[in-house]
């Protein structure tokens, strides 16, 4: 083998150690190398050190992929760190045939005919958050406990089960479509998340109008038709009560643990009861309680706006109907600011600008709570 055909195969090794972020998977395993050109450069600055021009040849799944420039610098990355030569990379970007794409799409859905997350050894975590009626902030605590998991290194995934109420788009600040390859949809990352939702497709300003098994069609789709990789979190967010979506999540998802939301005052966590009481006709556990606006700060005290122990009431009553202990996990506050950040913003208020975890109570308490869950 030739200097350069030794360095060609070197570099293609390492190129297999690039992973796609959407697929998750090796490039050279999904075919995104065509080829790679290595052709040895006189030097005169580096003595005895071989130096080489080396082209590689990269093809895309779509055109204009929005991860392009991230795959393009990994792989730069790959060959100017190789050790043993002087190497200046060029990277020639296209877009695969429709026919490799095909292919590939082919493979990929022939591995996942059915639902992913309900094949035996599956070793993700699945949490689905729940709440007896609307507007107790349901799905403020679905994208900030989403966002928690994943500024905690923890691979995360969250479908807006919501089908009629979607607001985990906006919560997160997206605004474009998932990548469709050829029937097969790559997920929006945000803040660290993979997402789906329906608001994606539908707008935010139209009304969905589903029955019960197109009701459960989609969260099949949500499941199977996307690709997710393997995550370690899935967050779902739930429509609240105890409707169709509830009944369809605990039949694909069994494994799936509840997350009931309420806030203090009895009439919401009276009726968040029932919705955890649906673990009790249908195979799934129910995790723990979350308490959303316990309390507001005000001049250094705390204000029981809507009174006190709710979170505490439903707590006792799902533990003594189902027969095991069901915890009050955390007690979050009211505050404006996580409205408006998530609201304006675009960003789950648990995080700062860069993506961190916040260092305060709000996120020290989500940080709790995620590992708790995990535990």
């Amino acid at each position: 083998m030739t200097d350069a055909r030794h360095i060609e195969a070197q570099i293609y090794e390492r190129l297999s150690k690039v992973i796609d972020p959407e697929l998750g998977r090796s490039i050279t395993d999904l075919g995104m190398i065509a080829a790679i050109n290595a052709v040895g450069v006189t030097s005169q600055d580096d003595g005895d050190v071989p130096s080489y021009d080396v082209t590689v040849h990269v093809e895309l799944t779509v055109e204009g992929c929005p991860l392009s420039q991230t795959i393009t610098n990994q792989i730069n990355g790959a060959i100017v760190s190789y050790p043993d030569a002087k190497l200046t990379p060029h990277i020639e970007v296209s877009s695969m045939s429709h026919d490799k794409l095909a292919d590939l799409v082919a493979g990929l859905k022939a591995e996942r005919k059915q639902n992913p997350f309900n094949r035996p050894g599956v070793k993700t975590r699945i949490f689905a958050i729940a709440s007896g009626k609307g507007g107790v902030g349901k799905s403020s605590v679905s994208a900030n406990l989403a966002a928690t998991f994943a500024a905690l290194g923890y691979d995360t995934a969250a479908i807006d089960a919501d089908i009629y109420g979607f607001s985990l788009p906006k919560l997160f600040g997206v605004h474009t479509q998932p990548t469709n390859l050829n029937g097969m949809l790559m997920p929006v990352t945000a803040w660290g998340v993979k997402l789906i939702s329906i608001g994606m497709f539908a707008g935010s300003d139209r009304a969905i109008l589903w029955r019960g098994p197109r009701l459960q069609r989609s969260l099949e789709q949500f499941l199977a038709d996307v690709w997710w990789g393997e995550p370690d979190v899935l967050i779902l967010d739930l429509a609240p009560g105890t409707g169709d979506m509830a009944i369809s999540v605990a039949q694909a998802l069994p494994n799936a643990e509840l997350v009931v939301v309420t806030t203090p005052q009895p009439s919401a966590s009276d009726i968040a009861v029932r919705s955890g009481l649906v673990a009790l006709q249908v195979p799934m556990r129910v995790r723990g309680v979350v308490e959303n606006m316990s309390y507001f700060e005000h001049a250094g005290e705390r204000i029981d706006i809507f009174g006190t122990g709710g979170g505490a009431r439903v707590s006792s009553q799902l533990t003594d109907a189902l027969h095991y202990e069901v915890p009050l996990m955390a007690q979050l506050p009211l505050d404006p600011r996580i409205r408006e950040i998530g609201e304006s913003e675009g960003r789950p208020a648990v995080l700062n600008d860069d993506g961190t975890l916040r260092d305060d109570d709000f996120g020290r308490t989500f940080g709790h709570l995620a590992k708790s869950l995990l535990a």
